[in-house]
């Protein structure tokens, strides 16, 4: 998820993006704290480690049963091998690798939502020493360029998502409203939705969970994005200074985005609200989707609508979102985690994976193959917004410390008393000083 343009004063002397930009967003699902495998050491002869995300948010919907499983099959085909699996939430997990990374004691595998600071410090195998060429041609384009630094592939995509307009169908019939195609459509459809009484016309989480993900959403639906042509930083970019003082102006102004401020309002809560049939409109991913339906909310979906300056006959990328597989050179295991990752990779088991959470595996054969489940029609929409997709710069190693910076600070572009130029400025400058560093 990140599209380009120059970032005004501040700009940095190197490519975030390889030839085609990409993006991601780190954690797709709300964290289930706590729970876990056992851990171990990772030199252990014949056992891998691999340090995961908890994916699930009861201990009904966690992770643990499918690793149970692929761990046993993998063993009983593969009986010189053992695979310890060790749970962590989203809010811990890459803290965790890295403090393990650091301390010597690195997983022979991790599932999580960066990977380019590891790959940076050379401390992964690349994909072409663990993977055949056809299993590692296999994955969607735009997650391989999300997951390649230089030219080579460090990443492994794992599961993936895009992100669409969604829409209440019943308060929109009730608003006698149309699904909007452009910024000034969403206006009117808010703006009848809050005279019907709706608590969020528009819910706009800018608060610090996942912030960047709706500002690039925004962001790119008016040409800009958080990179220029170059590969460039371009966070304080005219078109996004544009967009911000639109926003401010036009939906948070006149209480368009509902009673809680966008700085302090995150996407969990603007999920839970919509399952409460308690919003108009936001951005969401499959497993709303799928919630809200068995719920009994009527959901539509469009791609986000366009500024007027850009028009109907423009189509922006859509943001995608992934989470990556990496294996770690340290304890030499590069044999035994080729055979895990060849074995977890079969098409099977990602689409067991990717359906028990509404998500998209990222292989071409998972996608589309009667082994591979197939996808509902909903589904089916997000991956087709996935092949034109953006994801975050996730390949530049200063991208974490980035994407921190803009969450915690792009809510500021529009509170009452800002101007979205001088916060825009202001996270320009910190992710340059970020860049500068690595």
């Amino acid at each position: 998820m990140g599209s380009k343009r120059n970032q005004g004063n501040t700009p940095v002397g190197r490519r975030i993006f390889g030839t085609a930009a990409s993006t991601v967003v780190l954690g797709l699902l709300i964290p289930l704290a706590g729970c876990g495998g056992s851990g171990g050491d990772a030199g252990d002869g014949g056992t891998l480690h691999l340090v995961a995300a908890e994916y699930g948010d009861t201990p009904a919907t966690s992770s643990k049963a499918f690793w149970d499983r692929v761990t046993t099959d993998f063993t009983a085909a593969n009986p010189g091998i053992k695979v310890d699996v060790k749970l962590l939430p989203w809010a811990d997990i890459d803290r965790e690798v890295s403090r393990m990374v650091k301390a010597g004691n690195a997983p022979d595998i991790a599932l999580m939502g960066s990977y380019s600071d590891f790959a940076a410090q050379g401390k992964l195998y690349s994909a072409d020493e663990l993977l055949s060429v056809a299993r590692e041609a296999n994955f969607l384009q735009p997650l391989a360029e999300a997951g390649t630094v230089g030219s080579t592939l460090y990443g492994l995509p794992f599961v993936a998502s895009s992100r669409l307009l969604f829409y209440n169908e019943a308060l929109f019939t009730k608003a006698g409203v149309a699904a909007p195609k452009t910024w000034s459509d969403l206006k009117s459809a808010a703006k009848a939705l809050k005279d019907k009484g709706v608590k969020f016309p528009y819910a706009l989480p800018l608060g610090p969970e996942e912030a960047h993900a709706e500002a690039m959403i925004w962001e790119l639906s008016n040409g800009g994005g958080y990179a220029d042509s170059s590969g460039n930083y371009s966070l304080a970019s005219d078109p996004n200074v544009e967009t911000w003082r639109w926003v401010k102006e036009q939906l948070v102004a006149p209480g368009l985005t509902g009673p809680t401020p966008p700085s302090q309002l995150n996407r969990a809560d603007a999920f839970a609200a919509f399952l409460r049939g308690e919003v108009g409109m936001l951005n969401g991913y499959p497993s709303l989707a799928h919630e809200a339906r068995a719920k009994g909310i009527g959901v539509g979906t469009v791609s986000m609508p366009v500024s007027d300056s850009l028009g109907t006959g423009e189509v922006p990328p859509t943001v995608g979102v992934a989470d990556w597989m990496m294996a770690f050179k340290q304890n030499g295991k590069r044999a035994e985690i080729g055979k895990f990752l060849d074995f977890v990779y079969q098409d099977k088991n990602l689409s067991e994976f990717a359906n028990r959470y509404h998500l998209l595996p990222s292989t071409v054969s998972a996608s589309r193959t009667p082994a591979g489940g197939g996808l509902d029609k909903t589904d089916q929409l997000f991956l087709s917004a996935l092949y034109g997709a953006q994801l975050y710069p996730v390949n530049d190693p200063s991208w974490v410390s980035v994407s921190d910076t803009i969450k915690r600070n792009i809510g500021r572009a529009v509170e009452p008393n800002s101007d979205p130029k001088t916060v825009l400025e202001d996270i320009a400058a910190q992710a340059n000083e970020a860049s500068k560093k690595r």
